[in-house]
């Protein structure tokens, strides 16, 4: 998983409330098991029209936003199925940072576990930043002070758990924390092929 530490960039706005995981990567869209390859279908309902053209009436279809790396929406993010496609298909498109005043609990828990930085703010603080997005002004947003700053030099500071900004500072995945334990695995591997050698399965 990719370190995430500070970044800055164009942030595209959403002021969608409950916009659901099935409006984020619809489920014809679930049959990969890749993570790569999803973006190009990332809101495709709002992207694209019934013949598959793209919608000239969606901010991701235009310049700059269709290269933002910021996401600033509206609260209740991520509600509906709990689908890991749907942070899969935001971080493919490019999206490292989602700005909301409340998200799904399983959608906000995925994002920590694939390189997403998921940020609650009150709702005066994201109307503010998202009217610097629209104006297409640039967001800094420091993981390790966890610190929101624009252009206008204005700074919003953000709650995250310690353990979780730990994983993303370090890029530090589920997969990943498990192979730092290793030493202990193959020790207790090994103590319990000499204690009860029945139990363990030779190739």
């Amino acid at each position: 998983m990719e370190k995430f530490e500070k970044i800055c960039g164009i942030a595209a706005p959403l002021p969608m409330m409950n916009i659901d995981t099935d409006m984020i990567i619809p489920k014809q869209f679930l049959k990969t098991i890749k993570r790569s390859g999803l973006g190009k279908n990332l809101f495709h309902e709002l992207r694209y029209d019934l013949k598959g053209n793209i919608r000239n009436d969606f901010v991701l279809n235009w310049e700059p936003f269709n290269n933002a790396i910021i996401l600033i929406t509206g609260e209740n993010f991520g509600c509906g199925s709990s689908r890991e496609h749907a942070p899969w298909s935001l971080l493919d498109f490019g999206f490292r940072c989602v700005i909301a005043p409340s998200f799904a609990d399983i959608f906000f828990n995925n994002c920590f576990k694939n390189g997403i930085l998921p940020i609650k703010l009150k709702q005066q603080e994201v109307d503010y930043l998202m009217g610097e997005a629209e104006k297409k002004n640039k967001l800094t947003v420091d993981l390790s002070n966890q610190l929101i700053s624009s252009e206008k030099e204005r700074f919003f500071k953000f709650d995250v758990d310690p353990f979780r900004k730990k994983c993303l500072l370090e890029g530090l995945d589920d997969i990943a924390l498990t192979l730092k334990k290793s030493n202990k695995i193959n020790d207790y591997e090994d103590r319990l092929e000499n204690e009860k050698p029945w139990i363990i399965l030779k190739e």
